[in-house]
C-alpha cells in the first residue's frame, strides 16, 4: 500500500478557493485549513507532521503557511478548520507551529499581486518518534529540520493560487 495524502476541499494541481485564502496582506479570503485525510503509513510510523509551504514566495526562502506535528500515529486524518489556532480540534499532543506570518495554526495562501500563482505544497509525513521535542516558538525551518531527521516517509499534493 502507498502513503497517500488527500483533500475534500483542494484537489491536486487545481486553485485554491477563497476559503483557504489568507484574510489580510490584500488578501480576503476565510483562512480555513482545508480537511486533510491520509493513508497507508509506512510500518514504524509513530507520529505523523503537515506541512503547507510555498516555494515560490519572493523571500529566498519559499513561505511556511502551516506547520503541525506530534500528531499520534493513530490519526489518519484532519477536519476543515483544524488549523484554526482558537478552535481547539486538533487532535491530544499534536502542536502547531510558527507560521512565516509570525503566527501558529494556517495561515492560507496570500502571494504578492502580479506573480504567477504560487504552488502550495501541502505534505504529511510519517515520523520514526512519537513526539519532537522543539520550543513553542520554533520556526517552519526548525520544524522542518527535525521532520526530515526523523522521517519514514511522505505523501503529498501541490495545488496553486495568484492573485
Amino acid at each position: 500500500m502507498s502513503f497517500t495524502l488527500t483533500s475534500r476541499e483542494i484537489a491536486p494541481d487545481s486553485t485554491i478557493g477563497s476559503a483557504h485564502v489568507f484574510n489580510g496582506s490584500g488578501c480576503a479570503g476565510q483562512n480555513i485549513s482545508p480537511g486533510l485525510s491520509w493513508s497507508g503509513p509506512p510500518a514504524g510510523t509513530k507520529s505523523f507532521a503537515v506541512t503547507v509551504y510555498d516555494p515560490d514566495a519572493p523571500s529566498g526562502s519559499g513561505w511556511w503557511h502551516w506547520v503541525l506535528y506530534n500528531i499520534p500515529a493513530s490519526v489518519g486524518e484532519l477536519p476543515a478548520g483544524a488549523g484554526d489556532a482558537n478552535r481547539r480540534i486538533l487532535p491530544a499532543g499534536a502542536v502547531q507551529g510558527l507560521t512565516d506570518y509570525g503566527t501558529t495554526g494556517y495561515g492560507g495562501p496570500c502571494p504578492p499581486p502580479g506573480d504567477k500563482p504560487h504552488r502550495y505544497v501541502f505534505t504529511v509525513y510519517a515520523l520514526k518518534v512519537a513526539t519532537m521535542d522543539l520550543p513553542a516558538n520554533a520556526s517552519g525551518a526548525m520544524v522542518g529540520f527535525n521532520i526530515h531527521a526523523n522521517e519514514l516517509g511522505s505523501a503529498s499534493f501541490t495545488a496553486l493560487y495568484g492573485r
